[in-house]
Formats: C-alpha cells, structure tokens, sequence
C-alpha cells in the first residue's frame, strides 16, 4: 500500500468521501461532507490510489487559534500509522497558532496525548438532531 497525503481540497469529489463516520448514529452525508472539507481553514487528505482513505481539518481565525474537529481513517486502513501521519502533517500546517485544541472521546485521548496534546477541562454542547451536518445560520 502506498499513502498519498495531499493538503489540496480543491479536487476532490463526493464519491471520494463515502465510508467516513462510522458508527454515528446521524453523519453528514459525502456531498455535506465535501463542503465541511472545502470551508475549513487547513485540510490534509490521505489516499491510496483516488480513494480517500483519511482526512483531518482544522478551522481557525488564521492567526492565534485553530480547532480540529474531524480526523477520520476509514476502518480496513485504521492501525497503519495514517490517522498520526495526518495529525502531524496538520500540526506543521498550524505550527503558527497559539492554541491548537481538539476534543475527543475519552476512549481515543491516549492517542493524542502520544503525540504530545495535553488533557484540560473543558466543556461541550451538542446538538445530536444536527450532527448530519444539516444545520445552517
């Protein structure tokens, strides 16, 4: 298997993005998710071949602060190293920022504490009826 990573989202298309969200119980659907991708600040993609096989985004104001709310490797190409690969490549493109946060589920924080995040408190709301991406201002 040979990885691609490209941080270029110009390109890609809706039938690139299928397979991502596994076991969310409502999930954006590949056309939602293409445009998630698009309006971020800073995108890296993995491929093998014209598949997507991992993506992670950040949104930020572009100087002082970003946020990574999405890193997804799609399951046959989980524990081969691609989701790690993705963050670092993300952290290189955010290098500049002051703060650089990511909340995840207790079950996959080890992973980001072994590449050097720190635990804090913080708190979260969600709207589970929007998480297929169908909110809008």
């Amino acid at each position: 298997m040979n990885i691609k990573y490209k941080n270029n989202k110009k390109k890609i298309t809706p039938d690139q993005l299928k397979g991502f969200f596994v076991g969310w119980a409502k999930h954006p659907n590949s056309e939602t998710h293409l445009k998630i991708l698009k309006n971020s600040f800073a995108v890296w993609l993995a491929f093998d071949g014209s598949r997507c096989v991992g993506f992670i985004n950040a949104i930020s104001d572009g100087i002082f602060y970003s946020y990574i709310p999405l890193l997804e490797v799609l399951p046959d190409y989980k524990g081969q190293g691609i989701g790690t690969e993705l963050v670092k490549r993300m952290l290189k493109t955010l290098k500049n920022m002051y703060a650089i946060d990511i909340v995840c589920d207790e079950s996959i924080a080890a992973f980001y504490k072994a590449i050097e995040f720190k635990s804090c408190v913080g708190m979260v709301k969600r709207n589970y009826d929007k998480q297929n991406g169908t909110g809008k201002l």
